[in-house]
């Protein structure tokens, strides 16, 4: 195959991470500090306002918004970002099984929390919620066993 010569002011292509490596371990961040920073704080709270939102919605039941329902959802909203950011601080600190049990009961409260405001019983919501956090937990822990190192750091 033949590949044209490299002629001054041609770009040549940076050193390839060796055959046999994970696809992440030599690849470089697309992305720049600002925008991971920014998306730091868009995602937590972008994903806090769908939730207080729904939440509002399914406590209100397609009745008329009040102002009650309008300050419910923002303080749903509120508590939500608080502890997904908390939990987001903490869990990358933990070994691989607790920081997936981490975000699993973080997913299986918040989903039980958003059936518990539509009126369903207490143990339709507990069932629902801990199926959500088991599912949860299984995948997140798949995902912890083939990315991080025993110790529960990132090996890429």
């Amino acid at each position: 195959m033949a590949h044209a010569a490299p002629t001054p002011g041609m770009r040549t292509p940076g050193p390839r991470a060796p055959s046999g490596t994970p696809s992440g371990a030599g690849a470089t961040d697309v992305f720049g500090t600002r925008t991971h920073l920014v998306m730091k704080w868009a995602v937590p709270v972008a994903l806090g306002l769908v939730f207080g939102y729904w939440a509002a919605a399914n406590r209100r039941s397609a009745g008329p918004i009040t102002g009650w329902n309008i300050l419910f959802g923002f303080v749903a909203a509120l508590v939500f970002i608080a502890l997904y950011v908390a939990v987001r601080a903490v869990a990358p600190r933990m070994r691989r099984e607790a920081h997936a049990l981490l975000w699993a009961v973080f997913a299986g409260c918040a989903i039980g929390f958003l059936i518990n405001q539509s009126g369903s019983s207490v143990l339709y919501c507990a069932g629902v919620s801990l199926v959500v956090a088991a599912g949860f937990f299984v995948v997140m822990l798949y995902r912890y066993n083939t990315r991080e190192a025993p110790e529960g750091h990132r090996t890429g």
